[in-house]
């Protein structure tokens, strides 16, 4: 379950409303993987299918794991025990 959003354009997708800060093109897309992000019970729900790419990130993103749009964007997200945390729909380049 989703707890927390990082930015206001990602809550707004998953709302189901457009944004203008995000691509149109994506936010169909970007929608169903928030949906998936929300029903996930275990991180490894997100695993299959492996079409999801689902990704433990590094660097400065340490400790969030990522779920690709596209090649471009991504769903960024802290995974807890308590439920998804901090997610944002974020430009990969």
């Amino acid at each position: 379950m989703i707890n927390s959003f990082r930015c206001e354009a990602t809550e707004q997708i998953h709302r189901g409303e457009t944004t203008p800060d995000l691509p149109a093109n994506i936010q169909k897309v970007a929608l169903r993987k928030l949906q998936q992000l929300d029903l996930a019970k275990k991180i490894d729900d997100l695993r299959v299918p492996s079409g999801k790419r689902l990704e433990p990130l590094k660097r400065d993103r340490q400790g969030q794991h990522a779920i690709r749009i596209n090649n471009k964007y991504r769903v960024c997200f802290v995974w807890t025990e308590s439920g998804v945390e901090d997610v944002e729909i974020v430009d990969d380049h």
